[in-house]
């Protein structure tokens, strides 16, 4: 069986070192501190969620009928829009009100965590 969540995850993972090369190269004269500061945590966040998705692919493989490793990827990959996304999109374009959607994404991240949390301490099928 063939997971989603590996080639979401290489996909993120992808577009996660192509946003840190545009950020350090062709934004760094344009963007304030601050906006900086939003668009490194962005790149920081996807990259490593990215890699959590990775996991979550592998899990996925051993554990095919898991509903809580299904929805912890589904979660991570929302996150990762949401958040990552939101700061991008507010950096870029000066826009502050995208930080409204950012804590969104923040909930499904630890929504993703505490998904695979439950589905170790309950017992691995």
């Amino acid at each position: 069986m063939s997971s989603i969540f590996l080639p979401l995850a290489a996909f993120s993972a992808f577009f996660g070192v192509c946003m840190g090369a545009f950020g350090a190269h062709a934004l760094k004269a344009s963007l304030n501190p601050d906006e900086m500061d939003a668009y490194r945590t962005a790149v920081n966040y996807q990259m490593w969620h990215a890699l959590g998705l990775m996991g979550v692919a592998w899990l996925r493989e051993r554990f095919p009928d898991s509903p809580h490793i299904r929805r912890a990827g589904w979660l991570m990959f929302t996150g990762i829009i949401l958040f990552s996304g939101s700061l991008y999109l507010l950096a870029i374009f000066h826009a502050r009100w995208l930080g409204v959607i950012t804590p969104f994404g923040g909930l499904a991240f630890l929504a993703a965590w505490l998904m695979i949390a439950w589905f170790s301490l309950r017992g691995m099928p």
